[in-house]
């Protein structure tokens, strides 16, 4: 007797493989789980599209960029445009890393956003986003340049990072932050896509009140530069991390130890100025670089 729907001996192999793609996927072996499943896609003649998909997205976890584009190139044919499918997201990721500009923009658009038109970088300010610096878990602000890449603008607590730098980041959430009544997503990052040179530092200053603190904060804000109050630093376990997080803003006084985003002349000349305004109530001392707080 015939078996019942027999398969060939090409489509019991290409069942094989895409199982073992997705065993792979499953370990997080990226690399070998985007080869299994983008010669899966290959052969099949439905479904095709989600392991098209599959295939880039492990290929974006693995890092190899080259790839990720080219499978995302394919798998965006499978999908319709303008109505929010993350394979545009994903291609546009990969087409960021690889500074394809044109087809960035076009992801961006045929997943649904309305950029202004343009070529080359994106330089938009499309408001601030947390960002979870994959190295350190540390969860960092940043203003958002495009939908995949941010300026962080707060001082890292771990000074192995950088006020300043330019990231990818995912476009998953990740988790949530509160500030002053307003909500912004968490995004984990992906690499660093411009480094900053500039250096932490740490000072000592005496603020009579909470708002010489601020004001202080003020200064170097407008110069573009950066300020945290090391007693702001909140730790907290990776559950908690992913969930929504109130932080404080503001309301720091007396002796506070600060990291600084900036050079050493600019302090100095920032922290001289905010100091002589109040003499009586505004003193800093002991401005160095900062020695890196990672483990």
């Amino acid at each position: 007797m015939p078996r019942m729907n027999p398969l060939g001996d090409a489509e019991r192999d290409t069942v094989g493989t895409v199982a073992e793609g997705y065993e792979a996927f499953e370990a997080g072996h990226w690399q070998l789980a985007g080869e299994l499943l983008s010669d899966a896609a290959g052969r099949v003649a439905e479904g095709a599209g989600e392991l098209w998909f599959d295939a880039a997205l492990a290929y974006k976890f693995a890092g190899n960029w080259p790839r990720a584009y080219a499978t995302g190139r394919t798998a965006i044919g499978f999908v319709p445009r303008g109505r929010g499918e993350p394979a545009f997201w994903n291609l546009g990721i990969a087409a960021t890393m690889l500074r394809e500009w044109a087809v960035a923009r076009d992801c961006w658009a045929g997943f649904g956003l309305d950029l202004p038109p343009g070529d080359g970088p994106i330089h938009e300010d499309l408001g601030p986003v947390c960002i979870r610096l994959g190295d350190v878990g540390e969860v960092v602000w940043a203003r958002r340049l495009c939908p995949a890449r941010a300026r962080v603008i707060s001082v890292p607590f771990d000074t192995s990072r950088r006020f300043g730098e330019v990231l990818v980041h995912d476009g998953a959430p990740t988790g949530e932050r509160e500030l002053e009544g307003r909500t912004v997503p968490v995004f984990d990052e992906i690499a660093i896509f411009e480094a900053s040179s500039t250096v932490t530092l740490s000072v000592l200053v005496t603020a009579a009140t909470p708002d010489d603190l601020a004001q202080l904060q003020t200064g170097f804000a407008r110069r573009g530069l950066g300020v945290e109050v090391l007693a702001a630093r909140l730790d907290l376990c990776a559950c908690c991390s992913g969930g929504r997080v109130l932080q404080q803003a503001g309301g720091f006084a007396g002796e506070q130890r600060l990291l600084l985003g900036a050079g050493m002349q600019q302090a100095r000349d920032l922290l001289d100025a905010w100091a002589e305004q109040q003499p009586g109530g505004r003193a800093w001392a002991n401005l160095h670089p900062a020695v890196s707080s990672s483990g």
